[in-house]
C-alpha cells in the first residue's frame, strides 16, 4: 500500500514544521543532536517501514486472529517480522534517553512517526505501544538495578510489555481489584490473583513478557490507596538480567473481539500453581515504585496509553479519509444536479455535493484530531525540556485537562470519519474487499479501553476542570484566548472566499465562555453525584471546544500561503467552525441545565 493511501505527508509536515514548528525544540540541550533533516528522515523511515511490513498483513491478522491450542498462543508469522523490522530501525527507543540506547527524538516527532504505523496496522502496532509505555514507567519509577535488567531486551525487541489493571470482578473499577501481594524474604512478592482484557498478554513474538500488575499487598487498606505496583515477567529475570524458570503467569484464555483482532487479548492467571518458581506457590513480582502508590505509578503508563489511544483512533480515521477520498476521485457514478444534457457521461462522485460534504467532515474530524495528538504531544516535550519553570509547568497543567479529551474525542469523532468512509464507498465499503470496514471494527475499540467515554467525562468535570481551584481550566482558558487574540491581529486576506476569521474568534471565545459558565453552574451544588450525572455532555462540548480552537490556530498558521494544500486546511477549518461548533450550545445549556434524568430514572423502567 502507497504510505499516501495510510496519511498525508503533507499535513503531516505541515503540522510539524509550519503550525508546532518542532525544530525549534533542537535549541534546547535535550535535542540539540537533531535538526529538521534527522526529523524529516525518521519519518520517511517510518512511513516506508509502515508501508512495506505492516500494511499488507493487516487484513490478514483480522482473518487469522491468534489462536490458544491450550498451550501455546499461534499468531501469523508477518507479525514478527514487521515487529523485529520495527525494532532493527531503532524505533521502540526513538524517544528515550541516550544513555539507556534509546535515541532522545521529540515526543511530537516520535508520535508523528508512530501514527504511520497505527494507521497501516493498529492491531500489529499495539505490541510496540504497550512495550513503549511500559519502558518509559520502569525509566521514571523502578530502581536502576530494575532498569538495566528490564528495559534494554525491550529497546531491542527481544522482550515485550504490558500494563495489568482490570479484572474480571472489577472492570474498570480499580478501586476493587482483588490480587494479592504477599511478601518475601528475599524482598520479592508473590502474587495470587486474575487480570482480564490484557492486550499483548501472552505470545511468543519475543524471549519474555513483563507485565506491570496493579495488586494488594496483604494487609494494606481496602480502595486504590493499598494498591501496589509489581513487575512480574512471564518467565523470571535473575540478578543477571538472563531470563530464568518459567513464572507461575498463566494463559487462561482469549478474548474474541469484532475488530482489533491480530492484537492478541488475554485473561492471565497469577499464583494458579501451574508454574512453582523455586518450588513455591505464586507468581514472583518485583515491586516498583513505593508500596501503596501503585496506581498513582500506573498513570504514567495509562497516561501515556491514554494519548496513545487517541492516536490510534486518528490514524484509523484518517487512513479511511485518505481510501474514501483516493474511491471518489476515482469512482464515476452519476451525473452532475442540473445536468442538462441525457448523453453526456457519469462524473467522479467527488463532483457530488453530498460526497463534498461527508469528505470534508471526515478531513475536518481527521486532520483536527492529528493537529490535537500532536499538540499533545509537544506539550510532554515542553513538560520535560522547556527552560522556564514556569513554562514546564503549565504545559504539564495543560496536558492534564486535555488527555480526557486526547484519549476520547478522535474515538468518537474519527471513528465518525470511518463510518463517513464506509457511506462514501457505498455498497461497497460495506464488504471486506474494500477495507474501510475493518478500520470502523478497529477503531470501535477506543471509546472503550483506557478508560471508556464516561470515564474520561468524570476525570475531565470531576478532576481535570475544577482541581486545584479550577487551575487546568483556566490554563486551558489562557491557550485559547492567546489563540483568538493572534486570529485577531492576523491578516487573512488571503480568504477571498469572504470568511471572516474574527468572527470565528468571536465564536470560539464565546463557546469557550459559555464552557466555563456551565461547568460552574454544575458545581453550584458542590456534590458529585448531581454535578456530574451530565459529564458526557461536558466532555463532548469541552472536545469540540478544544477542536475549534485547534483548527483556528492553523487557520492562522496557514494565513497569506497559496495553494490547494492551504485552501482544504481553510476549507476544513470553515467546516468545523461553521458547521460542528454550533453544536457545543445544546450539550452545555443541557450540563448548565443540572437535568437529573439519568439519576432518577429507575431501573425497572430500561
Amino acid at each position: 500500500m502507497s504510505p499516501d493511501l495510510l496519511l498525508s505527508r503533507r499535513d503531516v509536515d505541515f503540522l510539524l514544521h509550519e503550525w508546532l514548528r518542532v525544530a525549534e525544540l533542537c535549541e534546547r540541550p535535550r535535542y540539540a543532536e537533531h535538526g529538521r533533516e534527522t526529523f524529516d528522515a525518521v519519518l520517511e523511515l517510518s512511513a516506508e517501514l509502515a508501508a512495506e511490513h505492516f500494511a499488507p498483513h493487516n487484513a490478514l491478522s483480522d482473518e487469522n486472529e491468534p489462536r490458544f491450542d491450550g498451550t501455546t498462543v499461534t499468531i501469523i508469522p508477518e507479525v514478527g517480522k514487521a515487529l523485529k523490522a520495527f525494532a532493527d530501525a531503532g524505533l521502540i527507543g526513538a524517544g528515550m534517553d541516550e544513555e539507556v540506547g534509546g535515541g532522545q527524538l521529540p515526543r511530537v516527532v516520535q508520535q508523528a512517526c508512530f501514527a504511520w504505523f497505527q494507521a497501516a496496522n493498529i492491531a500489529t502496532s499495539g505490541y510496540p505501544m504497550l512495550t513503549m509505555a511500559n519502558a518509559n514507567l520502569l525509566l521514571a519509577h523502578a530502581s536502576a538495578e530494575q532498569v538495566e535488567r528490564f528495559v534494554p531486551p525491550m529497546l531491542d525487541g527481544r522482550w515485550f510489555g504490558t500494563m495489568c489493571l482490570s479484572e474480571p470482578q472489577a472492570g474498570s473499577s480499580l478501586a476493587d481489584v482483588a490480587t494479592r501481594a504477599v511478601r518475601q524474604p528475599d524482598g520479592t512478592f508473590r502474587l495470587f490473583g486474575n487480570k482480564m482484557w490484557i492486550s499483548g498478554g501472552d505470545h511468543e513474538l519475543g524471549d519474555n513478557i513483563v507485565h506491570l500488575v496493579l495488586a494488594r499487598v496483604e494487609g494494606a487498606p481496602p480502595g486504590v490507596k493499598g494498591l501496589s505496583l509489581f513487575a512480574t515477567p512471564k518467565y523470571v529475570v535473575g540478578a543477571d538480567g538472563e531470563r530464568g524458570e518459567r513464572n507461575d503467569v498463566v494463559l487462561a484464555g482469549l478474548n474474541h473481539k469484532m475488530g482489533f483482532r491480530g492484537t492478541v487479548n488475554t485473561v492471565l492467571n497469577f499464583g494458579e500453581g501451574v508454574h512453582r518458581p523455586g518450588g513455591a506457590p505464586g507468581a514472583v513480582g518485583e515491586l516498583v515504585g513505593d508500596e501503596g502508590r501503585g496506581l498513582a505509578v500506573m498513570f504514567h503508563m495509562m497516561n501515556e496509553a491514554r494519548i496513545g489511544v487517541g492516536a490510534g483512533a486518528v490514524a484509523l480515521g484518517y487512513t479511511g479519509y485518505r481510501r474514501a477520498l483516493d474511491y471518489a476521485r476515482t469512482r464515476v457514478q452519476g451525473r452532475p444536479l442540473g445536468a442538462k444534457d441525457p448523453a453526456a457521461g457519469p462524473v467522479p462522485i467527488v463532483e457530488h455535493a453530498d460526497v463534498r460534504r461527508m469528505l470534508l467532515a471526515a478531513k475536518s474530524y481527521v486532520e483536527g484530531g492529528l493537529a490535537l495528538v500532536l499538540r499533545a504531544a509537544l506539550l510532554l516535550d515542553d513538560q520535560l525540556t522547556h527552560p522556564s519553570n514556569d513554562e514546564r509547568a503549565r504545559a504539564g497543567a495543560l496536558l492534564d485537562v486535555l488527555t480526557p479529551i486526547v484519549k476520547s474525542w478522535p474515538s468518537q469523532w474519527c471513528l465518525a470519519a470511518n463510518d463517513l468512509a464506509i457511506q462514501v464507498h457505498g455498497g461497497y465499503g460495506y464488504t471486506r474487499e474494500y477495507g474501510v470496514e475493518q478500520l470502523y471494527r478497529d477503531n470501535r475499540l477506543n471509546p472503550i479501553h483506557e478508560g471508556t467515554h464516561g470515564i474520561q467525562a468524570l476525570d475531565l468535570l470531576g478532576r481535570k476542570l475544577v482541581m486545584d481551584r479550577g487551575r487546568g481550566l483556566q490554563v486551558l482558558v489562557d491557550a485559547i484566548r492567546a489563540t483568538t487574540a493572534r486570529a485577531r491581529a492576523t491578516d487573512h486576506a488571503d480568504l477571498t472566499d469572504g470568511t471572516d476569521v474574527t468572527a470565528y474568534a468571536d465564536a470560539v471565545d464565546a463557546a469557550l465562555d459559555r464552557l466555563a459558565a456551565a461547568v460552574a453552574t454544575a458545581w453550584e451544588s458542590g456534590e458529585p453525584r448531581t454535578s456530574l450525572v451530565n459529564a458526557a455532555s461536558a466532555l463532548e462540548a469541552a472536545g469540540h471546544v478544544v477542536l475549534a480552537w485547534v483548527w483556528l490556530d492553523q487557520l492562522v498558521a496557514v494565513a497569506g500561503k497559496a495553494g490547494e494544500f492551504y485552501d482544504g486546511k481553510r476549507a476544513a477549518g470553515r467546516y468545523f467552525l461553521t458547521h460542528e461548533l454550533p453544536k457545543v450550545g445544546p450539550m452545555l445549556d443541557l450540563l448548565a441545565s443540572g437535568d437529573q434524568l439519568f439519576n432518577e430514572v429507575d431501573p425497572g423502567w430500561l
